[in-house]
């Protein structure tokens, strides 16, 4: 087995419909299976997926793809539903793929062949494309202080290519989105799998930092494209995103930063909250207020 695919979903039926499809299309000719982990769906992807067994269009090719279904019984976030899928992969490599995503012209294959000659390279992440065709910001540093500031205090004015940005040409990275992530599979058995205790939200991040540390490289690989509907499979709005990148970059720190590193992030993180509120006063938003206020705790 070439390649194995990993989706997780939690109630994007017609999210995952399309982005199975999207793979049967454009993914023959090479010997992969997907692995669908539902993390307790409730709005028809399990009745879905019992009876759904996609595979190429085009004779032979047929069965050299395998659907493989895993239900869980609750929604166990997206680092612990990944690694559900991972355990179970067969593949020499690995591509963590959101359900609402959707393939371009053998991306899959493109990726697997560049990381068949590029032997240096352990994780790669394709361009990924808006739904209008225009470039996503895919890639990223690691959040040291000076970035985690810019982030949280520049990042909406201006010069947001310092977090993150879609190169113009492919390159060594920091980390590459976890939307749509290959990495060789003994990466994972050296590294370890994603970090169950991050619900969702920086977990490629971290996951990438260990990564580095143990000397593999990242890279991104614009030839190879793929759609993101970006947040399409978010289920919380805008709320959750924010308290989770909160929770995300406490624990980083907390992990993988001493001490005073952690107390100055601390406090930037309370100051942005600070500054939030105040906003949310201003324009009389009650979305600020509450978001920041409950962020201002996690803190």
């Amino acid at each position: 087995m070439k390649l194995s695919v990993i989706i997780l979903s939690y109630n994007t039926k017609d999210l995952l419909r399309n982005c199975l499809e999207s793979i049967s299309a454009k993914t023959c000719g090479l010997e992969h299976e997907v692995i669908v982990v539902d993390n307790g769906s409730t709005d028809g992807s399990r009745e879905y997926l019992k009876r759904c067994r996609p595979a190429c269009r085009q004779g032979r090719d047929a069965e050299m793809q395998r659907l493989k279904v895993i239900f869980n019984k609750t929604n166990l976030g997206f680092a612990k539903g990944n690694n559900v899928g991972i355990m179970g992969a067969k593949g020499d490599y690995i591509l963590l793929l959101n359900s609402d995503t959707l393939i371009v012209d053998g991306a899959l294959s493109k990726l697997v062949n560049f990381m068949e000659t590029h032997a240096e390279v352990a994780v790669v992440g394709p361009r990924l494309l808006n739904k209008d065709g225009s470039f996503q910001a895919s890639v990223g540093r690691f959040p040291s202080l000076p970035v985690v500031f810019w982030m949280l205090f520049k990042e909406h004015f201006g010069g947001s290519e310092y977090v993150r940005r879609s190169p113009a040409e492919g390159g060594e990275v920091d980390w590459v989105m976890g939307a749509a992530l290959m990495a060789r599979h003994e990466v994972f058995k050296k590294v370890g799998f994603l970090d169950e205790k991050i619900f969702m939200y920086m977990e490629e991040v971290e996951w990438c930092y260990r990564a580095k540390k143990a000397g593999f490289k990242i890279y991104f690989y614009p030839d190879a494209q793929i759609i993101h509907l970006w947040q399409g499979s978010s289920q919380t709005g805008r709320k959750d995103p924010i308290l989770n990148i909160y929770r995300g970059l406490t624990y980083f720190y907390q992990k993988h930063r001493n001490a005073l590193e952690f107390f100055i992030l601390r406090l930037l993180l309370k100051l942005k909250a600070i500054g939030a509120i105040a906003v949310g006063y201003s324009k009389n938003s009650q979305y600020l207020k509450e978001t920041y206020r409950e962020a201002y705790k996690l803190a």
